[in-house]
């Protein structure tokens, strides 16, 4: 249980410094003078480096070995984290932040890859359930806590303890992680820097438009950015596949994504991240700038859906085979039904906690089913050397998901927004609906082929054709 801890608290580390410093700005702007531009980068430089760099670090894991990389991930982002706590400037912050970021897009993939290595059977499952529950409510979180320490004003900056944090955070976590984390030997591969520049360049090209298009009223420049993103993605696809061929070792193995039920699982995961982030960012919107809540008070609601998220995410382990099978499915719709519930519900006015709170709830609820079971699924049907890429590749969905969906469904809110707050948020939670309809649709196809996969890779073993086994021993 020990290592669970350690690459669970590092995890949430990390996820929550994505938004933490999102409610910071006031202060930032007194304490800094930071201007308008100069407070985006200090939320998106995290973003943009974690984004552009997360598949490279899963690679990295294989490479040095998946503790080693987790060790300097986590002591790089310490460091990160104390610098930009104790930065003299913007300047000086964002470069920090994304500092921060890279050393998260090392360490981060090698969670799921530890546990899968280090967790078999139901143990995996409840892993991989509370995993999923940092990974999913990390962004609320990062929002609660990060106004709760502002808000205390534990130092005349009110920000800096929102990153100060992580110092004696990580260094606890460091001495552990020496003592805890099983020893993973690296696989002895070469880092392919040609697939590491063109994915990196492709990612930044997507991100970067969809982070400030919506802000700057979508530029000229937005449009030839998304252009460049897909390109360069189909020139990285062409390109690990002439070094595949010649018996290199690709940066991404792009045969992971032709296993029954990944392609379809990885789209389920993206689909209902940037759900879950357009909801999150547009409900923000909604009670502290329309019914003019405290960010305190806003956070509380958020900790109601994140609290139907962890009672599931730790509790669906107990169900049986045939209703786990089914989770992934029922999840997403379960989701969008309770989410559109309240978007009418907020649509006649104020906000009744007594009809919203359980509604959100079942939300997180829903969450929960549609992610943590099929994340555990997908895990059974890869071999033990495509962990570092499953979770390379659920990390970038998720993130690529968080942008979209922020992108897209703001824009909505913000588009029926002249007929009021109210109106536009039901407006909108019709749209997650719809598209956590077509999330349920992808779980079932992911849920159906990993079955399947999984059946033939159990029936096969049992014939002594595969022999499968975890690189260490269940902790």
């Amino acid at each position: 249980m020990t290592v669970l801890v350690i690459l669970l608290v590092g995890q949430a580390m990390a996820t929550m410094d994505g938004s933490i410093l999102v409610v910071a700005a006031p202060s930032l702007r007194v304490d800094l003078h930071a201007s308008g531009a100069e407070l985006q980068l200090v939320v998106a430089a995290y973003t943009l480096a974690f984004g552009a760099l997360v598949v490279t670090g899963a690679r990295l894991g294989d490479i040095l070995g998946r503790r080693r990389a987790f060790m300097q991930g986590l002591a790089a982002f310490t460091a990160a984290s104390l610098l930009g706590g104790l930065a003299p400037n913007p300047t000086v912050l964002i470069c920090a932040r994304a500092l921060q970021g890279a050393a998260a897009a090392l360490m981060t993939p090698q969670v799921l890859s530890i546990i899968q290595s280090s967790f078999e059977g139901e143990r995996r499952a409840r892993a991989i359930g509370a995993y999923s529950m940092i990974l999913a409510v990390g962004v609320a979180a990062g929002q609660i806590i990060g106004g709760l320490l502002i808000t205390a004003h534990l130092l005349a900056a009110a920000w800096r303890p929102a990153l100060l944090l992580n110092a004696p955070i990580g260094a606890t976590l460091l001495v552990a992680s020496r003592r805890r984390l099983p020893s993973i030997e690296p696989t002895g591969q070469r880092l392919d820097f040609g697939g590491v520049a063109l994915l990196a360049g492709s990612l930044v090209a997507l991100i970067v438009p969809l982070t400030f298009g919506r802000q700057y009223h979508w530029p000229v420049w937005v449009w030839p950015c998304l252009i460049a993103s897909l390109i360069g993605a189909y020139t990285f696809a062409r390109y690990e596949r002439r070094v595949a061929a010649r018996g290199g070792n690709p940066v991404f193995d792009l045969g992971l994504l032709t296993l029954p039920g990944v392609a379809a699982g990885v789209l389920t995961v993206l689909l209902i991240m940037a759900c879950y982030a357009g909801f999150l960012f547009m409900l923000t919107l909604h009670l502290q700038g329309a019914l003019g809540f405290s960010a305190f008070h806003a956070g509380l609601i958020f900790a109601i859906y994140a609290s139907g998220f962890a009672t599931a995410s730790l509790t669906w382990t107990r169900a049986g085979d045939t209703a786990r099978a089914r989770l992934p499915v029922i999840g997403p719709p379960l989701m969008g039904v309770a989410l559109l519930a309240v978007g009418l519900i907020a649509a006649g006015g104020g906000w009744p906690t007594a009809a919203t709170a359980p509604l959100l709830f079942v939300a997180g609820v829903g969450h929960a089913f549609g992610f943590s079971p099929l994340a555990s699924r997908l895990t059974t049907t890869i071999a033990p050397a495509q962990a570092a890429d499953l979770s390379g590749l659920i990390l970038t969905a998720s993130l690529i998901g968080q942008v979209t969906g922020v992108t897209a469904f703001v824009g909505i809110y913000l588009g029926a927004a002249s007929h009021g707050s109210a109106y536009a948020l039901a407006v909108t939670t019709g749209a997650i609906a719809a598209v956590l309809v077509v999330a349920g649709v992808s779980a079932r196809c992911a849920t159906g082929r990993s079955a399947a996969a999984h059946s033939q890779a159990t029936s096969a073993c049992k014939r002594g054709d595969v022999a499968y086994q975890t690189s260490s021993p269940d902790h």
